[in-house]
């Protein structure tokens, strides 16, 4: 399988982020449901970031959690969207360009000096990709709920829209 086979489900689950992600209350980017919890900036920064591990994934084999990692950190909404879009066109292009090849080689990443986790890289972009973006969207859907914002429906209707 190439990297092209999933921009059908890249297209729409990153669509679905977006669209979540444009009714975030920047008003409210402090606010988080309980003290152990991301707060609405900290997350909407997060699934804004997340499109970029897709070429990280696919450019390196190998992680290092120890290693200088350059954090990209929105203050506002509007930067929030702009980097989120930035990453995605990359990711987007990243995945487009993938081989079949490319996809069955192992990616690692190592924290201390020690592998914690090896697979291919497609499993890869499934999982600590695709699956954490949906993970993190339905936590913001939680976060707009509570915050009273009509939440959008990803695969079926909401309260908020319904059929």
């Amino acid at each position: 399988m190439n990297g092209s086979m999933l921009l059908p489900e890249f297209d729409h689950e990153f669509a679905e982020t977006r669209k979540a992600l444009e009714r975030i209350p920047e008003d409210k980017l402090d606010w988080k449901p309980h003290e152990k919890s991301f707060s609405l900036h900290a997350l909407s920064g997060h699934l804004a970031e997340i499109p970029n591990w897709m070429r990280v994934t696919l450019e390196m084999d190998v992680f290092d959690l120890d290693a200088p990692y350059e954090r990209v950190v929105p203050e506002t909404k509007e930067e929030i969207l702009s980097t989120f879009d930035a990453q995605l066109k990359d990711a987007r292009e990243a995945l487009a360009r993938a081989s079949g090849e490319t996809m069955m080689e192992t990616w690692s990443m190592k924290k201390n000096g020690e592998v914690v986790m090896s697979m291919p890289k497609g499993a890869v972009l499934r999982s600590f990709i695709f699956n954490h973006n949906v993970h993190h969207r339905a936590q913001l859907g939680v976060y707009l709920r509570m915050l009273d914002v009509p939440v959008p429906g990803h695969y079926g209707p909401t309260a908020d829209e319904p059929m």
